[in-house]
């Protein structure tokens, strides 16, 4: 595929998910992402699960290079100016004031690079009430509204991936391409802050316009009983997921693939509205059902009778799902320290060309000395 971010180049002093995020979206998309980590211990999420390699550190740091720099160092703090000088974005994702603390704030960094590119982090936002508070995850889905969404109201607890983390550095990636674009025509660049809080309100944004618009507090179940979605298992345990939404086919298919055409002259299911208020109903008339028979089998049903279905597969199926397999979504790569290393590639395919190269995660410090051979050789042409 065409690296379209190809010539430009991202400094990363980022920790954990929102900043390694933001920039893993840009490497994907070609650019050079240098991450710039702590000596020794590097990314707090390289030991999450012991080591310096664990998982959580692979998911979003896939595509970059690594350089072990301690700016309370002057020699390595003069390290990472000299990248900042090369480069066109600048992103990490600290508490207001932290990065002022070690060398890396918008003010000394533009006076090394002043059309940079310099994007901001946080959890609660540059200013206000909360600005200093710590954030992660959780507080910022609960802050936005969108952790009552999640939560079983019978069993209040914290469920899902981070969804918050990785939203929020999906949007400082689409805030950064923005200013490159702008950037091209003026020369100009952008100082771009995005915290977790607005971020995660803006994704929430149907449930604010419910709420703005008909005086409607959503919750867990408001999207799935409107757009008719179901989850029912199977006879083998296994799961299958059906979103019927509005067209009428959909449930009179639903109906043929169960055998329960009658159902269609059931008051409470004949029309869109009522299935909506009787979904509770269907659920109890369906799950029974659904446990005669395989998963496979209703996938079969389902499919033939043009329902939108899915099987609801755990990772372990998801990528082996035939689809999947043909899209060729999962791809691997060879870390010359670490071995294999499988990811999913990213989703975009410029002129029908999709991409598969993709660079395992790197060791800490793995391209400290290419980087510094590189700065040197800066130095001289200059």
């Amino acid at each position: 595929m065409v690296k379209i971010l190809k010539d430009i180049r991202v400094i990363e002093l980022g920790t954990y998910i929102t900043g390694p995020a933001a920039g893993m979206h840009l490497a994907d998309l070609g650019a050079d992402v240098i991450k710039v980590e702590r000596p020794g211990t590097g990314d707090p999420f390289r030991a999450f699960k012991g080591g310096l390699y664990s998982p959580h550190y692979q998911t979003y740091n896939r595509n970059k290079r690594s350089i072990a720099l301690d700016t309370q160092n002057p020699d390595d703090l003069a390290v990472l100016h000299e990248l900042v000088a090369s480069a066109d974005v600048f992103i990490q994702n600290f508490r207001p004031g932290v990065a002022e603390k070690l060398g890396a704030g918008e003010d000394d960094l533009r006076k090394t690079n002043p059309n940079l590119i310099y994007c901001a982090i946080s959890g609660f936002g540059k200013s206000g009430p909360y600005r200093d508070r710590p954030a992660y995850d959780t507080v910022a889905q609960a802050a936005s509204g969108y952790l009552r969404l999640l939560t079983p109201p019978e069993n209040p607890r914290v469920i899902g991936p981070a969804i918050a983390d990785a939203v929020t550095g999906q949007y400082a990636a689409m805030g950064i391409m923005a200013a490159l674009l702008e950037r091209a025509s003026t020369g100009q660049g952008r100082r771009l802050d995005i915290s977790m809080l607005e971020a995660m309100a803006h994704f929430n944004l149907d449930s604010f316009t419910h709420f703005y618009s008909e005086g409607e507090v959503m919750g867990p179940l408001s999207r799935p009983v409107v757009s008719q979605s179901y989850t029912f298992e199977c006879s083998d345990g296994k799961w299958v997921a059906i979103h019927m939404s509005s067209p009428t086919k959909f449930w009179q298919g639903f109906l043929a693939a169960t055998g329960q055409d009658a159902l269609a002259q059931d008051p409470r299911f004949a029309e869109r509205m009522e299935r909506i208020k009787h979904q509770d109903d269907m659920i109890e008339i369906f799950t029974p059902i659904f446990k005669t028979d395989t998963r496979d089998a209703w996938c079969a049903k389902l499919d033939a009778a043009e329902v939108p279905h899915s099987p609801a597969y755990d990772a372990d199926e998801a990528l082996e799902d035939p689809q999947a397999q043909h899209l060729r979504i999962a791809v691997t790569s060879q870390h010359p320290e670490m071995g294999a290393f499988t990811t999913v590639r990213p989703p975009y395919s410029f002129d029908d060309t999709p991409e598969f190269d993709v660079l395992a995660p790197p060791t800490l410090d793995e391209h400290g000395a290419e980087i510094r051979a590189e700065l040197r050789k800066i130095s001289k042409a200059g």
